[in-house]
């Protein structure tokens, strides 16, 4: 059915910005919706598990590899439609390079991406992790989803509203099945808005650059900055750039939870008397506590290594390949991470990559 263009034992370790894993069994590469069709239905009747393949930034593959088909989508195409007053429409392939379609966007003087510069990546994987940085989320501008049904076998639209948008995740995140393969995305932005300028980190570097009111490029700039200074841009001549972004979520708790951990915290000798952890409002009468804070006053520090893994030593949420290192250093690391935050402050921390090829509760 999809022929030659099937591949067996591809490594998959070179597909991943971590650099780690094993082989997949078989791997297709799609150009096209067509394409797409195909090779999930060969998987459906040969009864092999799918895995979805972007950029793969936001996955960490097991050492022994993947036992089914890897489809990696690398749909192109970006266009336009205006609407009206200063809405415009934008479609992106799911193959797309993220950053690549930032960039357009800024160059076009369209505001609504901009501070999710230098994420990396592919545009179909954005909808899945609801992906988010600097006071700006993709489902801000999502209008809809293109993808490939597998239980109806056709094409669907999901409107914003079907993709089940929360922190860092969505229906398609949570839905094991992997019903939708995505193959397109649909933005509404705004021609000559004002940028989104409201998180603390991006308005001091900002007023620091003597931007009182800078325009989206400006904004553009800053942010990779900001990124390039936490190893969060793929960069080969950073080593600390070989990773999976953040490891850990920040954890949403309710008040009488954060409250724990700030007592927890002081029981353990790591905050004063009137020290607490910085909380921020995550609505529904909960508050978000930063990861890269709990990891560091937990006593682990930036730089710190297991075996060929380690914690970067430009940002503490971010784990490391520091050459050679294996999917299970990386999960010791995060293990001992974790074990540590859960200790000192009684929080248990939640990877955010996808963990591929592992058993059910390796992590």
């Amino acid at each position: 059915m999809i022929g030659g263009r099937l591949r067996q034992s591809v490594p998959l370790a070179p597909l991943t910005t971590l650099g780690i894993g094993g082989p997949a069994r078989l791997f297709f590469e799609a150009t096209s919706e067509e394409d797409v069709a195909r090779a999930t239905a060969h998987a459906d009747q040969a009864k092999l598990e799918l895995l979805v393949l972007g950029g793969g930034s936001n996955l960490l593959v097991a050492d022994r590899g993947f036992d089914g088909l890897a489809l990696q989508v690398s749909i192109a195409g970006v266009t336009s439609e205006p609407l009206d007053g200063d809405r415009v429409l934008v479609t992106a392939g799911a193959g797309e390079s993220w950053d690549g379609l930032v960039e357009w966007a800024v160059a076009r003087d369209l505001e609504g991406l901009e501070c999710l510069s230098g994420i990396p990546g592919r545009v179909g994987a954005t909808p899945i992790q609801n992906v988010g940085a600097y006071g700006q989320e993709v489902s801000r501008t999502i209008v809809s989803v293109r993808a490939w049904d597998r239980i109806a076998n056709r094409a669907v639209e999901l409107g914003r509203d079907d993709c089940g948008f929360a922190y860092r995740t969505s229906c398609f995140k949570i839905d094991a099945s992997r019903r939708h393969v995505i193959v397109a995305v649909t933005f509404e932005v705004r021609s000559g808005g004002e940028p989104c300028v409201r998180y603390p980190e991006l308005v001091r570097a900002l007023a620091e650059r003597g931007a009182t009111r800078p325009g989206l490029k400006t904004v553009r700039e800053t942010v990779l900055a900001l990124r390039r200074s936490k190893s969060m841009v793929i960069d080969p001549a950073d080593p600390d750039s070989r990773s999976a972004g953040s490891f850990f979520l920040n954890p949403i708790l309710d008040s009488d939870s954060a409250a724990c951990a700030t007592q927890s915290g002081r029981s353990a000798g790591i905050l004063g008397p009137d020290e607490a952890p910085p909380c921020f409002d995550a609505g529904h009468g909960k508050v978000k506590l930063p990861a890269a804070w709990l990891i560091e006053r937990s006593g682990l520090s930036k730089g710190q290594a297991l075996g060929r893994a380690g914690i970067s030593r430009n940002h503490p949420l971010s784990l490391v390949n520091r050459g050679g290192a294996t999917a299970g250093e990386m999960l010791d690391l995060a293990r001992l991470v974790r074990a540590r935050v859960r200790e000192v402050f009684g929080v248990t921390l939640e990877v955010e990559p996808t963990l591929v090829g592992f058993e059910p509760g390796a992590f």
